[in-house]
């Protein structure tokens, strides 16, 4: 039976089972996830072996990482486009096939040069496949399980670093870095699982059914000027949306894109042994990414959201600066949880912060401005380890900065928010 923004409840107090008559597309949304996760937390894992490869400084792989996020602003923001007027489904499927070819591709790069043009291209796949994904597995559950939903689909990013981690402590010492980037053309094989069990989105669908009744009947639509379009999202809401995703993607990126370096260079750590520290930040993030998406539904998101940032300024130090293993290992497993578990609830965020017409683009340009607060990040936070004597302290400057401003950006409630 099609879902639309007004049915009713499936139940008084939802858990995680009443996600089960949804199965395929929370499937299909958390798999694309953990894939992109996959296939980028490997170049952070690899930044030590590249640069040595390369004869370049980290500062230079920088630019790498603010290729990569420009490449995400063009996906988000063109995939957004793409999944309102095509489906939302076909700009799925189309954004995993693009992210693995040049995920593979990366692996056969010898220069910076081609190594920015490839994750930029990179980057436009990993952006898209997000955008279609996230509206899809919105507009597919019913309202009260949206926040459930909107958890499950994001922890499948911390599945995919948790995979990353384990195949870099078995394939780097053995076989190089190349191999872990041929290992990313692997994701196509989803589309197949696309294809045959996901379905389009209903309120698409409805949308689409519209048009045509107005067609049918001769009715004249005008085409919506450009700047009309744009200025759909001038308003508070929208703005609130943008904001929110620069700082917070900003504060997640000096967190953990350099966090694999840090450990091998600061703490001097083998691949072996990053496996341990990384694996229990990532089962810190699945379980915050759980418990923030069921608190969520009692408590409200902005609530959540703020206890959980709260948490990243209390943990950042002792997760990127503690001596002793036992406080190394504790701070990841907690910091995960706390700076995870607010991306649970960003699919929900967005989605009631933008109408029907144009949710997909508003979503995919909220998550393009911030990824463009993840390149500053992965271009900063090198760029100013020279001046704070080091990569941790650069790391948890830039930190503290970017989620302060995210804690006060959730304080506010727009009028134009909808119950979505």
């Amino acid at each position: 039976m099609p879902v639309s923004a007004s049915s009713p409840s499936p139940d008084d107090r939802p858990g995680f089972s009443a996600l089960l008559p949804y199965w395929q597309i929370t499937l299909a949304a958390f798999s694309g996830w953990f894939l992109d996760a996959f296939d980028q937390t490997a170049l952070m894992f690899t930044l030590p072996d590249i640069a040595k490869d390369f004869g370049c400084t980290l500062a230079a792989l920088g630019s790498v990482f603010l290729a990569q996020a420009l490449g995400r602003a063009v996906g988000n923001t063109g995939w957004g486009w793409l999944s309102d007027r095509f489906g939302r489904k076909p700009a799925f499927t189309l954004g995993i096939l693009f992210f693995a070819l040049f995920a593979a591709l990366t692996g056969t790069t010898h220069s910076i040069t081609m190594l920015v043009i490839i994750q930029f291209l990179f980057g436009i796949g990993f952006g898209g496949e997000w955008t279609a994904s996230a509206t899809l597995l919105m507009e597919s559950v019913p309202p009260p399980l949206r926040p459930l939903a909107s958890a499950t689909m994001m922890s499948g990013y911390e599945v995919g670093y948790m995979a990353a981690a384990g195949a870099q402590a078995l394939i780097l010492p053995h076989y190089g870095w190349r191999i872990m980037f041929f290992i990313g053309l692997l994701p196509a094989l989803l589309i197949i699982f696309i294809r045959f069990n996901v379905k389009e989105s209903p309120l698409w669908l409805a949308a689409q059914e519209e048009k045509k009744n107005k067609r049918a009947e001769g009715t004249k639509q005008a085409s919506t000027p450009f700047w009309a379009t744009v200025r759909q999202f001038w308003n508070g809401a929208a703005f609130q949306a943008v904001a929110f995703m620069c700082f917070l993607e900003f504060q997640k990126a000096a967190l953990y894109t350099f966090y694999p370096t840090i450990l091998r260079d600061s703490h001097h750590l083998s691949p072996q042994l990053i496996f341990w520290p990384v694996s229990l930040y990532c089962l810190g993030s699945l379980t915050g990414k759980i418990l923030c998406g069921a608190l969520a539904t009692r408590f409200g998101e902005g609530l959540v959201m703020r206890v959980a940032l709260i948490g990243v300024m209390l943990l950042i130090v002792p997760f990127l600066s503690a001596g002793p293993w036992i406080i190394l290992l504790a701070s990841a497993f907690f910091i995960g949880a706390a700076a995870s578990g607010v991306y649970a609830l960003v699919p929900h965020y967005l989605s009631q912060r933008f109408p029907d017409a144009n949710r997909s683009a508003g979503m995919g340009t909220s998550y393009a401005v911030g990824s463009l607060g993840q390149g500053v990040a992965g271009r900063l936070v090198p760029s100013l380890a020279p001046l704070v004597s080091g990569l941790p302290i650069a790391a948890i400057l830039c930190v503290l900065s970017g989620t302060l401003v995210s804690i006060g950006i959730t304080l506010f409630r727009p009028k134009d928010v909808q119950n979505f």
